[in-house]
């Protein structure tokens, strides 16, 4: 009987660790994932959007056959608007499609009219 209730107390014991061990773990992997978790600040969505602009204007400039001198970039979230003028119509498409292409822009929106060099 002794041995009986010896093996009983040790296999509490061992239940106890576990749920210990598992509480343990739930609490840390709670605690790891919080941080990232939460939304970015104010000042990093504003970074993120500077950047986003930067990389649009930079991609604008190396394609070919666009004049990007009277082009203006905002980036929001992802969500691009090119305000401005070109001197035809097949850079309007130009522009668009190769600010699609850029790695984080969710969408374009072209406010881009047509107005000739010099005017």
């Amino acid at each position: 009987m002794k041995a009986f209730s010896a093996i009983k107390m040790i296999g509490g014991a061992l239940v106890v660790l576990a749920s210990l061990n598992a509480y343990a773990q739930s609490s840390e992997a709670a605690a790891t994932a919080a941080p990232a978790a939460t939304a970015p600040t104010t000042k990093q969505t504003r970074a993120a959007n500077r950047a986003l602009q930067k990389k649009v204007r930079a991609t604008l400039a190396r394609t070919k056959g666009l004049s990007v001198g009277n082009i203006t970039v905002r980036a929001r979230e992802g969500a691009v608007t090119l305000e401005g003028s070109v001197p035809e119509q097949a850079q309007i498409e130009l522009a668009t499609n190769a600010a699609q292409g850029v790695a984080g822009v969710t969408s374009v929106k072209s406010a881009l009219s047509i107005r000739a060099m010099g005017q």
